[in-house]
C-alpha cells in the first residue's frame, strides 16, 4: 500500500515514538513510587539516570513526544478534511523538521548534563 514511502516510515515512526513514550511513563511511574522502598532506594535509582544512555535518551524522548504529537495532528488533518490526503506527505516533512528542531534544541539545552555537568 505505502510501497516504503513517506506514510509507511510515519506509521513506523509513530509506533515506535509511542512505545518509548510508553516506556518511559512507566520508568517514570516506578521511579516516583520507589520513594515508598526508602529514601536510599529512591536516591538509588536516580543516581542511575546519571548513566550516560539516560543522558542521551532524553533527547531522544524530547524529540519521540514532538513526534507522536504532530504526527498526530497530522493524521488527524488526514482524517477530517479531504484535502488532507493529499498534502500528507509534505505534512509529514513538516513533522520531522520539527522533530529534528526539537531534538537539536533539547540537545543544546541538555549540553551540559550530557556532557556529566549539571
Amino acid at each position: 500500500m505505502y510501497k516504503g514511502r513517506e506514510g509507511q516510515w510515519a506509521f513506523l515512526l509513530h509506533r515506535l515514538s509511542g512505545i518509548a513514550i510508553l516506556a518511559y511513563l512507566l520508568i517514570h511511574v516506578f521511579s516516583i513510587g520507589s520513594f515508598i522502598f526508602g529514601e536510599r532506594f529512591y536516591m538509588a535509582i536516580h543516581e542511575t539516570y546519571d548513566w550516560p544512555i539516560f543522558r542521551i535518551g532524553l533527547v531522544f524522548i524530547t524529540a519521540g513526544v514532538v513526534y507522536h504529537a504532530f504526527n498526530g495532528l497530522r493524521i488527524i488533518v488526514m482524517d477530517f478534511t479531504g484535502a488532507g490526503v493529499a498534502y500528507q506527505r509534505q505534512m509529514w516533512y513538516a513533522v520531522m523538521a520539527l522533530t529534528v528542531i526539537s531534538g537539536l534544541y533539547a540537545a543544546w539545552t541538555l549540553l551540559p548534563r550530557l556532557l556529566g555537568g549539571y
